[in-house]
């Protein structure tokens, strides 16, 4: 019978800093966790979406035109990182079946959910804090902030002062005014 030896965790990380150029050995596990989390993630709100025929790409659409009431179309691709083509077919139909308006700008095109466009965004996101407290809950104090610095960490480094800006502003938006 073989010896089955398990690297601590010190070790994969040492080894996933090994120098460029080097052969560092995947850190499989964190890699295939993240693939099983991200799917497990989006099953709740994908088993609500197929009884509308929607896929992941309306739920992003839906979760930042919620979060971001009068987004631009060129900011939504800019987020989304997708081409036009994709977001023009996606949005047709979330504005063809009521979710989403769009309304014309001086210079540009802003977008709306409509009330039924915001019950559904909250109903994913719902699910998906449902799932997110769960696992926080499995864990001590100040969870949410170190799960939250590691996914900023994952974001490319250019990047990551846009996105933190996207959600402060957005989270301001939201606040319950005094």
């Amino acid at each position: 019978m073989a010896d089955i030896n398990i690297s601590s965790l010190a070790d994969r990380s040492a080894a996933a800093q090994a120098e460029p150029g080097g052969a560092a050995e995947p850190i499989w596990d964190i890699i295939e966790l993240l693939f099983f989390a991200y799917r497990d993630f989006v099953s709740d709100p994908d088993d609500v979406l197929a009884r509308f025929g929607f896929g992941r790409a309306h739920h992003r659409v839906l979760h930042f035109v919620n979060r971001h009431p009068g987004i631009k179309v060129a900011d939504l691709l800019d987020v989304l990182k997708i081409t036009k083509q994709s977001l023009g077919r996606v949005l047709k139909q979330l504005m063809d079946q009521g979710y989403v308006v769009q309304k014309e700008g001086e210079n540009d095109r802003r977008l709306f959910v409509t009330p039924k466009g915001e019950q559904l965004a909250m109903k994913l996101a719902g699910l998906q804090t449902e799932r997110i407290g769960r696992a926080l809950g499995e864990f001590g104090p100040n969870t949410h902030e170190a799960a939250r610095r590691f996914l900023v960490a994952m974001i490319d480094a250019d990047g990551r002062e846009g996105v933190q800006k996207l959600i402060t502003r957005a989270d301001r938006a939201r606040r319950p005014k005094p």
